[in-house]
């Protein structure tokens, strides 16, 4: 056999088996494509199903907003204390109990007898009071301490800038001294949060340190402000 013919039957050999694997080759790749295809369209369907459901979430929210102030405490402790900060006490009173108003006591020691008690309309109208209450007893000398509102404020209140604290309690003491703190006595249903300032002078070894702490009760959802204690290192 010489080369030509060697060359023709090799090249119709060759023909042949292209011929012959083609069909196969386009029947796999048909099939691979439709397999992709399938993917493809059930990825889109399960798309489409997640956007049908945050479409659905969001008109629930919409519907029933959550309004954190109502549900978050620390939230809403954060909210009272910069509306003392800013001498807000309209803003302040919206947070106060409804039924049992907001005590205030400028001791650890909560006297559930004697320490002043306000109700939403007072505590709106306090900074404009001008009438001394007595809020206690000073620490040391025993002697009663009667002030207006704003003078409290100054002394046993915002003494130092709550809303930027060196520490915060969540349902947690941080300031402890000689002071009874009776707090979970006084408010057995309450929930409180600590702001509290560790010390300013390195002399008095932290026996500055000053703590406000908020005490909300739960009702349905909402926390309301119950009480105000303002605490202290004592003799």
């Amino acid at each position: 056999m010489n080369k030509r013919i060697r060359f023709v039957l090799m090249t119709l050999l060759l023909l042949l088996l292209f011929s012959s694997c083609t069909p196969v080759a386009d029947k796999e790749l048909q099939e691979e494509l439709e397999a992709k295809n399938e993917i493809i369209t059930s990825l889109e369907r399960e798309n489409k199903e997640l956007e049908d459901r945050i479409t659905e979430l969001e008109q629930e929210v919409s519907n029933n907003p959550i309004d954190p102030e109502s549900n978050n405490l620390l939230y809403t402790a954060s909210k009272v204390v910069n509306l003392l900060k800013n001498k807000d006490m309209e803003g302040v009173s919206a947070y106060v109990h409804p039924s049992k108003g907001v005590r205030f006591s400028p001791y650890g020691t909560i006297d559930v007898e004697s320490d002043q008690v306000f109700i939403q309309n007072q505590v709106a109208e306090l900074l404009s009071d001008s009438q001394s209450y007595t809020w206690g007893n000073y620490d040391g000398t025993g002697d009663p301490i009667d002030l207006n509102y704003n003078d409290y404020y100054n002394r046993f209140i915002y003494d130092v800038d709550f809303a930027n604290p060196h520490m915060i309690g969540n349902n947690v003491a941080i300031g402890k001294g000689n002071t009874l703190n009776n707090i979970t006595e006084a408010y057995p249903n309450g929930e409180f949060i600590e702001f509290h300032f560790t010390g300013y002078e390195a002399k008095y070894e932290g026996l500055d340190w000053k703590s406000l702490r908020l005490v909300f009760e739960e009702d349905n959802g909402i926390y309301y402000l119950i009480g105000i204690v303002h605490d202290e290192w004592t003799i």
